[in-house]
């Protein structure tokens, strides 16, 4: 092997971020000083959308299934109230995600030429077609981008798996595994993807629709600032009634200024876990809770998928009732606890959500696009949130259960 690696090499082994800052950049420029140009780059984003399309519904349905058949037994019972901590904590995120989108409503800049949107009227329509995507067929499912029918087989499947044998679910793993490699792949090329499609809509609407970026970026940062400073505190203070603010600061600051920079919750489970040995937690629930944190504990994934929807049904004009939000909120909740060791997992899950108002696959993954475009500072913010909440909700458990003890004796 040579021990100079060739061009190719040192991009697919660089920086997804400041490779993505240059796309977007290099979008801007060219549309800007060549706009005659753009028409000649512009397919580099629509490959990008319909790599991601083709990627996504085999992406979701493996990834859940390997998720519930690969979970340990017994795990609930070491570590029950942590586990109903992450529960709550994610489930709130997504309904605060909601209130933010509702009172700071985003537009898109989104192509929606020769594609019918039909928004539900309700909730009891809502219901209805869910139920009916649920009992798809799971070849159906995959073929038409249903990802409710998908995720329905999916945890059905997994479900069913628990009882395997341990080559099966090793199998199923280690098939899991390979899709994330895949989906690695694709989302390697997402610079080039997003230089394209920055080109084309900088070339055909101006700046402006950069500006709405922004303006989505400040809901979503907003949303996970009021889950790390408000309700994460307020969970803490329910559960132990002490001041939470020292522990979450320490937290915030030992765990997410990490996890803010390596970008993965996985790489941050060692940092977690000396910080829950630092605050002298219960060694035999840490060792279990952070790692399993980890994956299912996803408030900011929530918070992304939540935000991200509501805009494209903002952007498209569709009328929603509370009941149908809140529906969001669970599905948002349940979907982004499977999004965890791939890279952009909670964006690629957007499409889910945009189901339940009617939202065309098209239109969707467009979503997923400008997702990506402000992942630069959006996946690291979620990455701190979802780190550092691990440490609060093990030690808020850990001394709830420390208290509870001293006072039984």
């Amino acid at each position: 092997m040579s021990a100079n690696p060739t061009l190719i090499q040192r991009i697919m082994n660089g920086s997804l971020i400041l490779q993505i800052v240059v796309g977007i950049i290099a979008g801007i420029c060219l549309a800007t000083f060549a706009p005659a140009s753009v028409p000649s780059i512009s397919f580099l984003g629509g490959f990008f959308v319909s790599a991601l399309k083709a990627v996504a519904p085999i992406l979701v349905f493996i990834l859940v299934a390997s998720s519930i058949a690969n979970q340990k037994k017994g795990v609930q019972t070491n570590v029950k109230p942590v586990l109903n901590l992450y529960l709550i904590g994610t489930l709130l995120a997504s309904i605060s995600a909601v209130l933010f989108s509702y009172f700071f409503p985003t537009s898109l800049t989104l192509v929606t030429s020769n594609i019918t949107v039909t928004p539900p009227e309700g909730i009891v329509e809502v219901l209805n077609t869910l139920l009916f995507k649920v009992v798809d067929n799971p070849v159906n499912a995959l073929v038409t981008a249903n990802f409710i029918g998908i995720l329905a087989w999916a945890v059905g499947l997994g479900l069913a798996l628990q009882h395997a044998n341990e080559s099966t679910k090793n199998m199923l793993h280690d098939l899991a595994e390979a899709i994330s490699k895949i989906v690695h792949l694709v989302i390697r090329f997402a610079p080039i993807g997003i230089f394209g499609l920055v080109a084309s809509t900088v070339a055909s609407t101006g700046l402006s629709s950069l500006l709405s970026y922004s303006h989505l970026l400040i809901v979503l940062l907003g949303s996970m600032l009021f889950i790390a400073l408000v309700v994460n505190p307020l969970i803490v203070y329910v559960k132990l009634k002490t001041n939470p603010y020292p522990l979450v600061f320490k937290c915030l600051k030992e765990s997410g200024v990490t996890a803010f920079f390596t970008r993965s919750s996985a790489a941050n489970i060692p940092v977690n876990m000396e910080l829950c040995k630092k605050l002298d937690l219960h060694e035999d629930t840490y060792s279990v809770s952070i790692p399993l944190g980890a994956t299912i504990n996803m408030a900011g994934a929530s918070i992304t998928i939540t935000v991200l929807t509501l805009a494209a049904v903002h952007t498209l004009g569709i009328e929603f009732d509370i009941l149908t939000a809140i529906l969001l909120s669970v599905v948002a909740a349940i979907s982004a606890c499977g999004t965890s060791g791939v890279a952009g997992g909670s964006l690629l899950l957007i499409p889910l959500a945009c189901s339940l108002f009617g939202i065309p696959n098209e239109v969707a993954m467009q979503v997923v696009a400008i997702g990506f475009i402000i992942g630069v500072v959006q996946d690291s913010a979620e990455t701190a949130l979802n780190s550092s909440t691990d440490v609060i909700f093990t030690a808020a458990a850990c001394r709830a259960e420390e208290v509870k003890a001293f006072l039984t004796k």
